[in-house]
This record gives structure tokens, C-alpha cells and sequence, in this order.
């Protein structure tokens, strides 16, 4: 039994460190690093109209803390009166023909450690622009 909670100790402790340690940032597509560094710009603006027409026309936000925001015009309102400095690291990326994907960690600045994380869906429109379908982020300030 005493071996068995060892044992048990012995993993649970390199899963935390594996867990605390950054994740490192990959090269996205051309097409894929314009949708991260057009939503960085429109946010650390503060251009509400130019971040929610990055989202498909029914797109979603599901930010911490708040319930689901959908369609263009719902996440403008959303988004007003949000920004600031933002940095958005990609950890991880996948595409086809129609549909992607981008997961990664936001910061304030540039070589700050991250404070947050997210996953963007995305979906080529008509025009074959990427648009953001689905954005869900969240902290990683853990809950007393």
C-alpha cells in the first residue's frame, strides 16, 4: 500500500511540473498568423467593429465568466468598451480545406508569462478569408 502512494506521489508530482511549465509556441500558416495578429491589433485598439468582423456572422465568444455570446452584431456589444495590450502565443494549429484551429496563450506583453489561454475555430468564408467561428479563453489564475 505504502509503494502504491508512492508511486501515486511520484506521478501526480511530474504531472505538476509538466503542467507548470510553458507550452512552446509554433509557426502558424501565413493565413492563420493574420487572424492572431489582425485580433492582437483590433484588440489592443480597442476597435470593437474590427474584432467582431473577424467572427463568421454566427460565430460565438466563450469567455470566462460569461455566458455565450453569439453572432457578429452581439459580440461588437460584447467586446465594447474591452482591450488593451495583448499578446497571443499559438501552442498548437490544424487546417483543412474549409476548417482550423488555433490554441494558444494570451499575455500583456511580449515575453511575459501567459495569463490565460485560448482555442480559436475558424472557417473559411466565400472569399477564402479565415473567420473566427468559435473563441473560448480562460485564465489561469486558479480559484481559491
Amino acid at each position: 500500500m505504502r509503494t502504491a502512494v508512492a508511486v501515486a506521489l511520484m506521478l501526480f508530482a511530474g504531472t505538476v511540473s509538466a503542467q507548470s511549465a510553458p507550452q512552446p509556441s509554433v509557426a502558424l500558416p501565413v493565413e492563420l498568423a493574420r487572424v492572431l495578429r489582425d485580433y492582437e491589433a483590433a484588440w489592443s485598439a480597442m476597435e470593437t467593429t474590427a474584432l467582431a468582423n473577424l467572427f463568421a456572422e454566427d460565430g460565438f465568444v466563450l469567455s470566462n465568466g460569461h455566458e455565450a455570446v453569439r453572432g457578429r452584431a452581439a459580440i461588437e456589444t460584447f467586446y465594447r468598451h474591452q482591450g488593451g495590450p495583448l499578446v497571443l502565443r499559438p501552442f498548437a494549429f490544424g487546417m483543412d480545406a474549409q476548417v482550423g484551429y488555433i490554441v494558444g496563450g494570451f499575455a500583456a506583453m511580449t515575453g511575459q508569462p501567459d495569463i490565460g489561454k485560448f482555442t480559436l475555430t475558424l472557417r473559411k468564408d466565400g472569399d477564402g478569408r479565415w473567420l473566427i467561428v468559435s473563441d473560448m479563453d480562460n485564465s489561469n489564475r486558479r480559484r481559491e
